[in-house]
């Protein structure tokens, strides 16, 4: 199964699962955010949660000008687990722990997205480590869910550390072996340099400490 049919179908997993517990669509927090992922009307100045399920986009975005910009080939994964839906992050139970997959939000968290990405890459290569890109992260979020570039494998690592344990072969049966985790929505508390809400928040405070400590 590919990467984009897994994720596809997770997601409408993640939604039943939702409905069947709680009898609704699950909420989020977008903290002035739009996106075509909300269910009915949303006040941009509002600060409350808003439900909400993936969405497939019209046109497909993808990762050529990283790749352009840093001069690699990114694994043909990310087009498809960032590039094809707008979502709010997915929480999951697994043989692994409690987590989170990221996802996109709208066009704006994408491009944020590919930003991290490149900091990402830049901090591999500074380290002289083989480059990954991440894709969510586990238990209270300071370890990563990143995929090796270079054969698509899906890892647990810490910010600053290679790869230490190998989870699956691929990002499809890393995903399929995920199951929804309903919870209520928790509204993120927000840092002067945090543009968008969710998991980008963990993302930074994590690559700033990290970066802090290598200077």
């Amino acid at each position: 199964m590919s990467c984009s049919t897994s994720l596809e179908h997770f997601s409408s997993r993640y939604i039943q699962a939702y409905q069947d517990v709680l009898d609704e669509l699950p909420r989020y927090f977008p903290l002035g955010q739009g996106s075509a992922c909300i269910e009915g009307k949303y006040d941009l100045e509002s600060d409350g949660a808003v439900f909400w399920k993936a969405v497939k986009r019209k046109s497909n975005s993808d990762f050529s000008n990283v790749e352009h910009a840093l001069d690699i080939k990114l694994h043909q994964d990310i087009n498809a687990f960032y590039g094809e839906f707008f979502s709010a992050p997915l929480f999951f139970d697994s043989k692994w722990g409690e987590g989170e997959l990221l996802q996109v939000w709208n066009q704006q968290d994408f491009e944020s997205l590919q930003q991290n990405v490149i900091g990402h890459l830049m901090m591999k290569k500074k380290l002289k480590q083989a480059p990954t890109w991440f894709v969510g992260v586990l238990g209270d979020g300071e370890q990563m869910i990143t995929v090796d570039n270079e054969d698509g494998s899906v890892w647990i690592e810490i910010p600053g550390d290679r790869p230490k344990d190998k989870l699956a072969d691929s990002l499809a049966e890393f995903i399929d072996a995920l199951t929804p985790r309903v919870t209520p929505p928790v509204e993120p508390i927000v840092e002067e340099y945090v543009a968008h809400p969710g998991i980008w928040q963990r993302m930074k405070m994590m690559w700033n400490d990290l970066i802090k400590g290598k200077k």
